[in-house]
């Protein structure tokens, strides 16, 4: 009786979201939707007038006074986030109760540091940009990303945007437990970053820690320390572009023994199709499974099912987030 008292009061402290998004989220979108009955998909007339300058309408504009909003943002290249900022800025001014930009990819977390004088970190100024939302009348914006690139990026941020910082580790680890191999599992960092970042995230793991040694203009991967013999590697990390370090990262593993080897990233950027590398048919050197989030929608579509390919899918963890 306790229980079922205690689920009647959780689910009336959920609040009903509105959530709009972006045309490339729309997928993504309808699966937040579908794991709560709490949220409500509201939609955005994406026009452009003869110049290529956004023509924008948000749709219900008047309905949603009052309600908590939501806006699914892919900022997957610059073209397309200008005409998502223009909504963003928009959405807090309608008189809204509360508003959520869930951004599962922050893009441009790779370029966060200068190096020398003339360097331009660009993190930094997308961080500004965020943090000029205006505030609605709930107070400053939720903002929800996966996996930020840079742990130092998360104090970039000002006091109009309250950061939530999820990641999709779990998600990696509910199929790990799956496969029929679980008990040979050995999680492989490719580097010290990797390792900073999600290591107390699978500490249940036995680990791998490999490192990156500089010979002339090359980066060469070497065994750091860690026995991966005879047992299913999985190599992990934040985000993949080329995917050339953990090609090199897999050829060391196998070197030292690996039965066989997989990767995890949570967002599968593949500038310029770069995923299809790791499609080539070999059974000696190919990846088991190579499994990525949905936080980068054109590369789901652009994947579909192709071996070795898993997409895990992030709308469980975003619906879940709009109700804190």
């Amino acid at each position: 009786m306790e229980n079922n008292n205690m689920g009647e009061l959780k689910c009336r402290n959920r609040k009903q979201v509105h959530l709009f998004y972006c045309m490339e989220c729309e997928e993504l979108a309808r699966k937040v939707a579908t794991h709560s009955e709490f949220i409500t998909l509201q939609s955005i007339n994406w026009r452009n007038f003869d110049d290529g300058f956004p023509n924008l309408y948000i749709n219900n504009a008047h309905d949603i006074r009052g309600q908590h909003v939501a806006f699914l943002a892919s900022f997957s290249s610059p073209a397309v986030i200008f005409e998502q900022l223009s909504v963003i800025y928009n959405l807090p001014r309608l008189f809204v109760a509360s508003f959520t930009l869930v951004l599962p990819f922050f893009p441009t977390g790779s370029f966060e540091r200068m190096e020398e004088e003339g360097d331009v970190a660009t993190a930094f100024t997308m961080a500004r940009i965020l943090s000029n939302i205006p505030i609605s009348r709930g107070g400053p914006t939720s903002l929800v990303i996966y996996d930020i690139h840079a742990l130092q990026e998360r104090f970039y941020f000002g006091d109009h945007v309250l950061p939530l910082f999820e990641t999709g580790i779990p998600l990696l680890k509910q199929r790990l437990h799956q496969l029929p191999d679980a008990n040979k599992i050995v999680v492989a960092f490719p580097d010290d970053g990797a390792w900073k970042r999600f290591h107390k995230l699978l500490d249940n793991f036995p680990t791998v820690i490999c490192t990156k040694a500089r010979e002339g203009d090359k980066r060469r991967v070497q065994l750091k320390e860690g026995n991966p013999a005879d047992c299913h590697v999985v190599i992990v990390d934040d985000l993949v572009q080329s995917g050339g370090t953990l090609i090199e990262c897999q050829k060391v593993l196998v070197a030292n023994g690996a039965a066989k080897v997989s990767a995890y990233v949570t967002h599968g950027v593949f500038p310029k199709r770069s995923w299809e590398r790791f499609t080539q048919k070999n059974e000696e050197k190919g990846f088991a499974f190579f499994w990525i989030t949905d936080s980068c929608p054109h590369t789901v579509k652009a994947i579909g099912n192709t071996a070795p390919f898993e997409v895990l899918s992030l709308a469980g963890s975003i619906a879940d987030s709009l109700q804190i």
